[in-house]
């Protein structure tokens, strides 16, 4: 399999994911506003969508879309437990963290970073963000990860967001429950040679 990444962006979720259910790949880096491959080539000609993530799987085909591939994840390596098993409430309690995750928190950063968004936007636009965020910290204040006491696939997509919330003015510690999530998966080592990979720094304690 080939994972096409930008270094930071979601895509960093399903880079995570890989590492942690052990499976072997290799990463394609996309330039952030050509889309050109690092390696050669346009990847406007691989994904049409031309965004990032994009799963090259074995027999050729192309995935996208980080909640669709984090799942495939799962199905491919499912001892890696990065979602309960199937047919238990507890592994559609994981998915609605996860859903959650990638369309009230990613998207709501995604006006924010959009070089077109009206300035007047941004105040509102970081306060509904900072809504949802309080919906995740009341959920952490008494459990270690968005399902419980063990790492899923949704924890791997809220640590990537909040890796954007400096750009964006908010102080994670603001969230004490939530800086307390980062810190933990940003210990993990899955996580460490995911960002050391995309020549990312490892992220600070926050205290």
């Amino acid at each position: 399999m080939i994972l096409f990444y930008m270094p930071g962006a979601c895509s960093l979720a399903v880079h995570i994911a890989l590492r942690e259910a052990g499976l072997p790949f290799g990463l394609a880096e996309v330039s952030y506003g050509e889309r050109l491959l690092r390696c050669g080539g346009d990847f406007r000609a691989i994904n049409s969508k031309a965004y990032v993530p994009a799963l090259k799987l074995d027999d050729g085909s192309l995935l996208t879309e980080v909640p669709v591939i984090l799942q495939y994840i799962d199905a491919v390596a499912p001892g890696a437990r990065l979602l309960p098993a199937a047919g238990n409430l507890s592994r559609y309690r994981a998915l609605e963290w996860l859903n959650y995750v990638a369309t009230e928190i990613h998207k709501s950063f995604s006006p924010l970073f959009r070089p077109s968004t009206p300035h007047d936007f941004l105040k509102p636009g970081r306060n509904h963000l900072a809504g949802r965020l309080d919906i995740v910290e009341a959920r952490l204040v008494d459990t270690p990860y968005l399902s419980g006491a063990r790492f899923c696939l949704a924890d791997a997509y809220l640590f990537t967001c909040c890796r954007w919330l400096g750009a964006q003015d908010l102080a994670i510690a603001d969230w004490p429950a939530l800086a307390r999530h980062f810190n933990i998966v940003g210990n993990r080592t899955t996580v460490a040679a995911a960002l050391a990979a995309e020549g990312l720094p490892m992220p600070e304690p926050v205290t």
